[in-house]
């Protein structure tokens, strides 16, 4: 499945979601990352973002699709992170 992660953590605690983050997903801009995943992949992702985040505080969103090409993307401005991929 292909999933857009936001995230809006403290900040003594992004640099350790960014991290984690990057470990799953590809980073797009600060504290958003996008990409595919397996199912599997994600509730272990998600599970690990608990352990990071304080959740009075914190809080982590997955927007979730079937497959990239139904998601339609525009960037406006500047873009942060292409991405391209070297073989």
């Amino acid at each position: 499945m292909y999933v857009i992660l936001v995230y809006d953590v403290g900040e003594k605690r992004v640099g350790k979601m960014l991290k984690l983050c990057r470990r799953y997903l590809h980073w797009i801009q600060n504290s958003v990352f996008e990409g595919e995943i397996t199912e599997v992949k994600l509730k272990e992702l998600i599970s690990r973002t608990r352990l990071i985040m304080e959740p009075a505080e914190d809080s982590v969103l997955v927007f979730k699709n079937r497959d990239e090409k139904w998601l339609e993307k525009e960037i406006v401005g500047q873009e942060k992170n292409t991405l391209d991929n070297f073989l």
